[in-house]
């Protein structure tokens, strides 16, 4: 029998990723809406592995006999003093657009070098079981912010976030290259590996 995970996210795009990189014959991936779990989640931790475990430990209160694997993800800019952090989904308020989001933010930066464009992915992944265990993993990825929008994969931030060794965006790579490489599919492998050992269930 398929061990379930629950994921706390809806988003299509992200389910998308996490049901490519940790799917497998040994688990059964849920959204929360698939898994009829629906709870209000106050994200007011400082760091993205804080607000992962807020998020994993609440809708683990629903999600009987699952494990619950929850994620914090975000833009760190440096010239903008790695705005916009933990609040990248909130940044000009969740409703608005990443299209005028993205734009703000090259707005932002408008006459910084290249050099001085720096800038990363972050993804925090936590897990939640059954028996109470918690486990809390890292990923990154570094590249720079360019001046246009480029590609139409990926999604969020994804258009504007160059790789400083291709000079494209993670929204022009594949999904399989940019599972390969992104902050998150870094994350998930990490996170897998830990439900792997806790569960003692073979690679």
């Amino acid at each position: 029998m398929k061990r379930k995970i629950v994921f706390a996210t809806s988003n299509p795009g992200k389910m998308r990723e996490i049901r490519e990189i940790l799917g497998g014959e040994d688990f059964e991936i849920l959204s929360m809406k698939e898994a009829g779990i629906d709870c209000d989640i106050i994200e007011d931790g400082q760091t993205f592995e804080e607000n992962s475990l807020i998020k994993s430990r609440e809708v683990a209160k629903y999600a009987k006999d699952a494990i619950v694997l929850a994620d914090d993800s975000g833009l760190e800019i440096d010239a903008l003093n790695k705005e916009p952090g933990v609040y990248s989904a909130r940044y000009m308020g969740e409703d608005t657009s990443y299209d005028i989001k993205n734009a703000n933010l090259i707005e932002r930066l408008d006459g910084v070098a290249k050099e001085d464009r720096g800038a990363r992915f972050v993804c925090a992944v936590s897990a939640v079981f059954p028996d109470g265990y918690e486990a809390v993993v890292r990923g990154t990825i570094e590249g720079y912010i360019g001046w246009e929008a480029q590609g139409q994969n990926g999604f969020g931030y994804d258009p504007i976030f160059y790789l400083w060794d291709k000079d494209v965006t993670t929204a022009s790579l594949s999904p399989e290259e940019k599972n390969a490489i992104s902050h998150r599919g870094q994350a998930l492998r990490l996170i897998k590996k830990e439900i792997l050992k806790h569960e003692n269930i073979s690679c």
